[in-house]
């Protein structure tokens, strides 16, 4: 399971080091991918074929499932890490994530979510208070 979060340089290359307590677990091999809220979703191979099972199991008549599954796997990248621990984060996902000096890895318990420190702040500012209240209050424990 991913937790935590971590602030990482990116290089001039477009490599940013793995946190050491993920590394273990994306051994097996990874995916990073477009994702919500303009973040990359950075999978271990395993969890990236459930998510593509899952994307395999809609409809091929829903619109919104083929046009979901274009984006997820149009804009899914392989990635390795090298001897020190970094991996190379594609410029189509930099864009995206409008990556440039740094990344905030965040764990989201079956992936890890690499962020901007600016638009990762912006999301932690906004959730506070009520908005906290009411997720908290949907959750089914």
């Amino acid at each position: 399971m991913f937790t935590g979060q971590y602030t990482h340089s990116i290089d001039a290359k477009g490599r940013v080091a793995i946190p050491a307590r993920f590394r273990l677990v994306l051994e097996e091999g990874a995916v990073a991918v477009k994702w919500a809220e303009n973040c990359i979703g950075l999978y271990p191979r395993s969890a990236y074929e459930q998510l593509a099972q899952k994307l395999a199991g809609l409809p091929l008549s829903d619109e919104k499932g083929r046009k979901f599954a274009r984006f997820v796997f149009g804009n899914s990248f392989d990635v390795e890490a090298d001897a020190q621990g970094r991996i190379l984060l594609a410029l189509p996902l930099r864009n995206w994530a409008n990556l440039t000096g740094e990344a905030v890895m965040v764990g989201a318990r079956d992936h890890v979510e690499i962020w901007s420190p600016g638009r990762w702040a912006e999301l932690e500012n906004n959730i506070e208070g009520d908005e906290f209240g009411a997720l908290l209050a949907g959750l089914t424990v």
